[in-house]
């Protein structure tokens, strides 16, 4: 099982990445998932990614799953971009929604998540 080290802990992933236990998540571990290039490219967080790794946790949170695409574009557009929608996410995080946003927000993967 692969490990992330962050500030001397080990955290566990699964294979693809996601943390174990998505309460050990900080914007440190964040950073750290971004960076890992054993899961995918690296991504220099920006003030853009922020926004929406803090809304699909805050979504995972209240609801306990992310939150469907749909409602992400909406969000997007109304509070990171005006211009987004899917391909705009596509380009913040690579491997989408699902794969990176998720994993680097500390959520478990999501169901159909491949």
């Amino acid at each position: 099982m692969p490990e992330l080290e962050v500030k001397g802990k080990k955290l566990k992933l699964d294979e693809d990445g996601f943390l174990q236990d998505w309460e050990e998540w900080d914007e440190e571990v964040a950073e750290a998932l971004a960076k890992d290039t054993r899961f995918g490219p690296a991504i220099e967080l920006t003030e853009e990614h922020w926004k929406i790794i803090k809304y699909i946790r805050e979504y995972f949170l209240k609801y306990g799953v992310a939150p469907p695409i749909r409602m992400l574009v909406k969000f997007c557009k109304k509070e990171v971009n005006p211009n987004c929608d899917l391909q705009y996410i596509y380009k913040l995080f690579p491997q989408g929604p699902a794969k990176d946003a998720c994993r680097i927000a500390g959520l478990p993967k999501p169901t159909g998540c491949v």
